[in-house]
């Protein structure tokens, strides 16, 4: 599948996406849905066995590209059809504190690639070319860019990744230099931080890969406009934003770059902040830290944010899906057998991340959660989620031994309630 831009559309083999479903709504064709699958392809050289968990005996990185590949096909029924993964994939933002984990396929001088993730990463986009879908290969990640000893071995990181695209061939394929720039360990590597140093990095990319298209994105709500001029494809977060924040930074970051294409490959579960996109020409990008960012990670459409988001977008695109009934619209989430692990912040405490997913979060007031009747937190903002930090990360609770009766009680704008319950040992 040959990936092209025209003007601020996406084509695949010459012809606006979407127009393979007739249905589709004409504003929504040449837009880019995608989703934030970092970890396809990632490892830890410093010590794999902690991510023996989940229910999983050992981790198998080979696996985990595996799981992707396979559900690859769902998500693309469902209009998905790019998703973001990055060689030095992202932080396990609620169990493992990323500077202890060893993902730097680059080694210390930038000029290699590992052979087992370069197998890894060739698997996955022809998987995603064959399924019909696009790569976002983002380069860079925060604390891992510290594993190569200067900005010069960031530089040869670049070159790196970027021949391996050209020389293989790839046709689907985007670029994004780093994942979110102007975070704070990137302080130590100027190159990426500064946006003059980005924009070098992006022309880089250009000339050595070949004519990929390259962008590079900052945390929720920044942009460079160095960056942005220097960019084919304007990539943006919109994590931790509220609806108005995004919208305002759509709109400015559009008015930096009117003809190329906008994409936002990084936001939240926070569903509402969907048709904000589409209604802006804008593509979306779903990031859920707590089903697709802890390896070892299920790529499947999972009940509650992942189905949620999965039928939301196929409803903006004009998909038509099949109703979900009103009894499936809230689902109580984080409290299955497996889903205790331990917090980042106490590696000794076990931890649940407990929250509730809602098919229309526009429709909700705020949420009580309660365990074993007593009131335990109240969430006013999407997603609803116990110890409440920003639209895509919470704290959790502890887990204690014993079985606890958790509910959550959705408070509706119109006056009524919806109780979602579990019965869980070590709760």
């Amino acid at each position: 599948m040959q990936l092209s831009l025209d003007g601020t559309r996406f084509l695949f083999d010459g012809r606006l996406t979407y127009h393979d479903n007739a249905d589709t709504h004409a504003d929504a064709r040449g837009l880019l849905m995608n989703a934030r699958f970092i970890q396809g392809v990632f490892d830890d050289a410093a010590d794999p066995a902690r991510f023996a968990r989940f229910g999983h005996g050992s981790y198998d990185p080979d696996a985990q590209t595996d799981r992707l590949i396979a559900a690859l096909p769902e998500w693309h029924a469902h209009g998905l059809r790019a998703f973001t993964v990055g060689f030095q994939g992202g932080g396990p933002c609620f169990t493992t504190a990323n500077p202890t984990i060893d993902n730097n396929p680059f080694g210390r001088r930038g000029a290699t690639i590992d052979p087992a993730y370069a197998s890894r990463m060739d698997r996955l986009i022809r998987a995603a070319d064959a399924a019909g879908m696009a790569v976002i290969v983002s380069f860079l990640y925060g604390d891992q860019t510290l594993r190569l000893e200067d900005d010069r071995a960031v530089e040869r990181a670049v070159v790196t990744a970027s021949r391996f695209l050209r020389d293989g061939g790839y046709t689907n394929c985007l670029i994004e230099i780093a994942n979110e720039h102007d975070v704070s360990p990137f302080r130590e590597r100027p190159i990426v931080f500064q946006p003059y140093g980005v924009a070098h990095l992006i022309r880089v990319a250009q000339r050595e890969s070949g004519g990929v298209p390259v962008g590079c994105s900052g945390v929720g709500g920044s942009i460079r406009q160095p960056i942005v001029e220097a960019s084919d494809v304007v990539l943006v977060h919109g994590n931790g934003l509220s609806r108005q924040h995004f919208l305002n930074l759509l709109r400015q970051t559009r008015a930096w770059a009117p003809d190329r294409p906008l994409v936002c490959n990084e936001d939240s579960p926070a569903v509402s902040n969907l048709p904000v996109a589409v209604r802006e020409g804008v593509s979306w990008g779903y990031y859920n830290n707590w089903t697709k960012q802890e390896p070892p990670t299920d790529y499947a459409i999972r009940p509650g944010h992942d189905r949620y988001f999965a039928w939301r977008m196929a409803d903006a695109l004009g998909y038509r899906p099949d109703a979900i009934a009103d009894d499936e619209q809230f689902f109580l989430y984080g409290l299955g057998e497996h889903e205790a692990a331990p917090n980042m912040r106490n590696l000794d405490q076990p931890t649940r991340w407990p929250g509730l997913a809602c098919l229309y979060p526009e429709r909700v007031d705020r949420v009580e959660f309660l365990r074993d009747g007593r009131p335990v937190e109240t969430c006013y903002d999407d997603p609803f989620a116990i110890g409440w930090r920003s639209n895509w990360l919470h704290h959790g609770r502890p887990a204690e031994p014993g079985t606890h009766r958790w509910e959550a009680i959705a408070h509706l704008i119109d006056g009524t309630t919806v109780t979602r319950s579990a019965d869980v040992e070590l709760g």
